[in-house]
């Protein structure tokens, strides 16, 4: 690994005799991890299904390492979004936010999703998430993400902070914010962050750090937390961030993270911050954890503070022409699904309880996407597929891990197979994986073209 000059030397003024370890630490394979999806299995589970060895990651109890030779993206689990592949730094900030059902949650800054996918797993489907990045061609592996995921209470949108922030004053509980930085702490992981590192400036990407950080406080609820994180090894990203914040917002305060699983303190002597409040952040080194760079700042608001006027939930009237829908639920699902329902031109979403008007933002979904009105028809979306168990549908078709027709029907090939007419869930064992429409001997495969396995 060939590091910028000029970073060299300054993190060899900045850590001394350990920026030696660091590059000794560097020498090693990055670590590889993945992380369970709780909505759908316990991590004790699935380690107990799997082939392959899973270690626990310390600071994430629904997190493994897995040894670097394996490819779990192959495997069926994976398609059926039993877990998602993650650098295992990168799940300490939505850890460190302990995030309860019910709550109203803001991810920021998120794509490709990985966070939000860790968030929705702790709402376990109640309350709601916004999950937002203001980049269009991002957005669009976020959504993948969340669909894959089954993730049912979350709305995802292309916006920029500033708008956001007109629309959101003072209403979430929790706030990620996994700010855009000059990602020295990847450089490991991936050789092209060095590349992107030459072309960005540090003090550019401080300055929008801190006009980010300070737009999502004005989202936060009075008695909310919000977690800042980088990853990125920058005095200025990281604690020089965090200490103009508090400089500015006395109704916030640093609380204090674990000092546990190899984490160190944040670095108060490197930016000035007199007070040392710094000190209560959390810095991740590869030489300390294994895993990459990471930095985690978690900040509350005074309780005490008046709010804002109350956003007003959307009072969704009844939809109109939704009787193909109703007719769906009623013919194959064991229960019906529970509204408010939204149409948009053809496309279906159930929106989540109390959401509020959001009027005048680029929402991409506003709630889970469940099907498409086609010819007076309702046909199913993979989200819905992936968002249900198993139990939630009257026919469904499963097989066991190793049956070949599980990869035929990840390549989208229609499955010869005798059963009762009609919409069926293909499942492995007992997760969903999409539908198939049942005619005759023939199983005709929905399985989504793009999500399909390729030869």
């Amino acid at each position: 690994m060939r590091l910028p000059e000029s970073f060299a030397l300054r993190m060899q003024d900045l850590l001394k005799e350990e920026w030696r370890e660091l590059l000794q630490a560097w020498q090693g394979e990055p670590y590889q991890g993945l992380r369970v999806n709780t909505l759908k299995i316990s991590a004790p589970e699935l380690k107990k299904r799997v082939s392959f060895r899973l270690e626990p990651i310390p600071w994430v109890e629904e997190g493994y390492y897995y040894p670097s030779g394996e490819r779990p993206a192959k495997h069926p689990y994976y398609q059926a979004g039993l877990y998602y592949l993650q650098e295992p730094s990168a799940m300490a900030p939505v850890a460190c936010l302990d995030i309860k059902p019910g709550e109203k949650v803001l991810d920021l800054c998120a794509a490709p999703g990985g966070k939000s996918t860790q968030i929705a797993a702790k709402l376990q489907g109640q309350g709601l998430l916004v999950t937002n990045d203001n980049n269009a061609e991002r957005v669009k592996a976020l959504v993948w993400n969340m669909e894959h995921w089954g993730a049912t209470n979350a709305v995802v949108t292309n916006e920029t902070p500033e708008r956001l922030a007109r629309v959101f004053s003072s209403y979430f509980d929790k706030i990620l914010v996994d700010a855009p930085c000059s990602g020295e702490g990847m450089f490991r992981k991936d050789p092209r962050a060095i590349k992107s590192w030459e072309n960005y400036s540090v003090e550019n990407c401080a300055l929008l750090q801190k006009d980010i950080l300070e737009l999502a406080a004005s989202m936060l609820s009075p008695g909310g937390r919000l977690l800042y994180s980088t990853c990125t090894f920058s005095p200025e990203e990281n604690e020089g961030v965090i200490a103009d914040f508090l400089a500015k917002r006395p109704d916030f305060k640093i609380a204090p993270l674990p000092l546990t699983h190899g984490w160190a303190q944040g670095r108060p002597e490197w930016v000035n911050d007199a007070a040392g409040l710094v000190k209560e952040a959390r810095r991740l080194w590869p030489h300390r954890v294994k895993g990459e760079g990471h930095f985690l700042a978690l900040l509350e608001k005074d309780s005490t503070e008046l709010l804002s006027k109350p956003l007003s939930p959307v009072h969704y009237r009844e939809e109109k022409n939704l009787e193909p829908l109703y007719a769906f639920m009623e013919e194959n699902l064991t229960h019906p699904l529970a509204g408010p329902f939204l149409l948009q031109g053809q496309y279906v979403y159930r929106i989540p309880q109390g959401l509020p008007v959001m009027q005048g933002l680029k929402v991409v979904r506003p709630g889970w996407f469940i099907g498409v009105l086609k010819n007076k028809r309702f046909e199913p979306s993979q989200a819905l597929a992936m968002g249900l168990y198993k139990n939630d549908v009257q026919r469904t078709l499963s097989f066991s891990l190793g049956d070949e027709e599980v990869e035929r029907y990840l390549k989208g090939e229609t499955l010869l197979v005798d059963g009762e007419k009609g919409w069926t869930l293909v499942c492995l064992e007992e997760f969903p994986l999409g539908w198939g429409k049942q005619t005759g001997e023939y199983l005709k495969n929905y399985y989504p073209p793009g999500w399909r396995l390729l030869e």
